[in-house]
């Protein structure tokens, strides 16, 4: 789990892209770190955000983005009627399922992105009113957006964390490293 992306690692701009994106996967999956499953699942905030949760939304966009890059299926769509669902752990999901899932997403995204043709191969958005009338991406907007996506998500995950057990993004980095 990286958390700092060294100029010399990445090689290219597809292997920076990649590792940025690695990176912010890191600081979310710390954020789990030696938590029960109780913990992971708490809401110590007012907000409806759970560590949990932000892993399972998180991975679920990654597969959506990805899918829509391959121009193929999402067997995990949300729509407006069910998107609330994709911050909470449903059923028999639980913490360690959903980073299992997210590795295979993450697996498959790095797979796709390295064989892709060039970064600058577009692919269609779908119909939103938040997204323009027939409008399209690059595989390089699709990258920085998800380290956006990701970043934002690996934040709250701090916040939530710290107010848990009040370990902070530096604690788990140490925990991680053993």
């Amino acid at each position: 789990m990286p958390t700092h992306v060294p100029a010399e690692a990445h090689g290219d701009e597809r292997g920076a892209l990649l590792n940025f994106v690695e990176a912010q996967r890191g600081g979310l999956r710390r954020a789990v770190l030696g938590l029960t499953e109780e913990q992971a699942t708490s809401r110590p905030s007012t907000s409806e955000l759970s560590l949990g949760g932000l892993i399972k939304h998180v991975a679920e966009t990654e597969l959506n983005w990805l899918r829509m890059a391959q121009q193929r299926p999402n067997e995990k769509q949300r729509d407006q009627s069910n998107w609330h669902e994709s911050f909470q752990l449903m059923g028999d999901e639980t913490t360690a399922g959903m980073l299992a899932f997210w590795d295979e997403v993450a697996a498959e995204t790095e797979e796709f992105i390295r064989k892709v043709p060039s970064l600058d191969d577009t692919f269609p958005l779908p119909p939103a009113p938040w997204f323009p009338k027939e409008g399209r991406v690059s595989m390089r907007w699709l990258m920085m957006h998800l380290v956006e996506e990701t970043a934002r998500h690996a934040g709250h995950a701090d916040i939530i964390r710290e107010s848990i057990d009040g370990k902070t993004a530096f604690e788990l980095v140490d925990l991680a490293n053993g």
